[in-house]
């Protein structure tokens, strides 16, 4: 006679059963019910959530206002689509955003449903802006799996078999100062990184052929590899240069999550164009490009949007979201929970020397497991270890980078300090097994 399987496994066995395998399953977590930081399976086990939905829910699981939002628009209407009737909530976020994120002037938003579908509308803008086609991004760089998000995306791992890809995409090295620094200090790095885009313009693409440069200035996926600020301003130099413009990916930095509203305001560097979601709705699907108005007019008319752009209730949601986000100053918050994550992971890559590299901005905080101190020796077995072993314990947590190797946290900024401090205990506990 079997063991009678709990309903958190009678649900992931449902799952497989039903769910086709493409469909990425990071862990064996259920979800029966969430609030704040805390995710409740459907064994009613209490998870601490370092993930975040990945990184959707900046303001905490289920924020009262933006439940009450939610309820209150779904009792007025759930669709008319905007390109049929206007409405408010549409317009007001419109306004809201283009107030908390100008971008060097008038600047205008068009809402969509996911962060995929915003780049795929940024690169379209960009290319009508410009007149021109080609695209360039980076290694290691996430940006969806549309097919132009697929196309811009860097892991081999996350489109096989997927091709042909869009045309006109070129890929150049990230500035990954911890692989690729070589004991040079971080000016000199971002010099030589900065080198490679003139070389670029004689062996890759002519810079002229050239719509826009899409880049994640903390990458997400990718592992929270942080561009130096001196590259940044380096890239947007050479962009005017040469008349391109220059898109933010903000979808997974946004909103509270680098202890900012944008990861852009560390670097003092305004973009063309930029690319929203994930937190804007604490869970709700909207996203949003956003850009320069002059820009932003010069995609021809339908040539952008589609049919659930905005929908009413995610509208509501993300309204609220940035309201609540403003009076509990979840920037502040952002800093704070950062700062407490920096100082442990540090703490615990000082004792093990698996761990190669901590970093992050705000609250986006990584830590990278290497073999021998060598960053081109990328240690996954180390990662996955203690990613499951957290698992066991009720402490959900994810992992980043092309090679699997590296721990990201993206908890709620809402978390409390006993909540985080235990999760953190719990990693450092478990690394120690690991490790011994």
């Amino acid at each position: 006679m079997t063991d009678q399987l709990t309903k958190s496994q009678e649900l992931i066995a449902r799952r497989k059963a039903a769910v086709p395998n493409g469909v990425g399953m990071f862990n064996y977590a259920t979800a029966a019910k969430a609030y704040g930081a805390i995710i409740i399976d459907e064994d009613g086990r209490e998870l601490i959530d370092f993930a975040g939905g990945i990184g959707v829910v900046n303001a905490g699981h289920c924020p009262p206002p933006v439940v009450k939002a939610i309820q209150e628009q779904a009792e007025k209407f759930l669709h008319v689509s905007f390109n049929v009737a206007s409405y408010e909530p549409y317009v007001a976020l419109c306004e809201k955003l283009n107030a908390l994120l100008p971008h060097g002037g008038p600047t205008k938003t068009l809402l969509v449903s996911t962060g995929a579908e915003a780049v795929e509308n940024a690169i379209k803008i960009a290319r009508q802006a410009t007149k021109r086609q080609g695209v360039l991004c980076f290694t290691d760089a996430f940006h969806g799996r549309t097919m132009m998000a697929m196309t811009l995306t860097s892991k081999v791992g996350y489109k096989p078999d997927c091709g042909p890809f869009a045309p006109e995409v070129y890929r150049t090295q990230y500035p990954n100062y911890f692989r690729y620094g070589a004991g040079r200090s971080e000016a000199e790095f971002a010099k030589a990184e900065l080198h490679r885009l003139e070389e670029l313009s004689h062996n890759l693409v002519d810079p002229k052929q050239l719509a826009c440069v899409i880049i994640e200035l903390v990458q997400g996926e990718g592992g929270f590899n942080v561009a130096p600020k001196a590259y940044v301003e380096g890239l947007r130099n050479w962009c005017d240069q040469h008349g391109i413009l220059l898109i933010f990916d903000e979808i997974q930095a946004g909103f509270g999550r680098t202890g900012a509203w944008s990861a852009y305001s560390h670097f003092g560097i305004t973009p063309d164009l930029s690319t929203w979601a994930k937190s804007l709705g604490s869970g709700m699907p909207i996203a949003a490009v956003m850009g320069k108005a002059a820009i932003m007019d010069k995609a021809g008319p339908s040539s952008i949007g589609g049919t659930y752009i905005g929908n009413p209730v995610s509208c509501a949601a993300a309204l609220a979201t940035l309201k609540y986000m403003e009076e509990i100053d979840i920037n502040a918050k952002g800093r704070h929970v950062g700062g407490v994550i920096r100082k442990r992971f540090e703490q615990m890559k000082a004792k093990h020397a698996c761990i190669g590299d901590v970093r992050g901005l705000g609250a986006m905080m990584a830590m990278e497991f290497v073999k021998n101190g060598d960053p081109l020796q990328p240690d996954a077995d180390t990662c996955t270890a203690l990613m499951n072993a957290c698992a066991k314990r009720d402490l959900v947590v994810i992992s980043a980078g092309t090679d699997k190797n590296i721990i990201r946290v993206l908890s709620p900024l809402v978390i409390s300090d006993e909540l985080l401090n235990k999760g953190l205990d719990i990693m450092e506990e478990e690394l120690e097994k690991i490790c011994a």
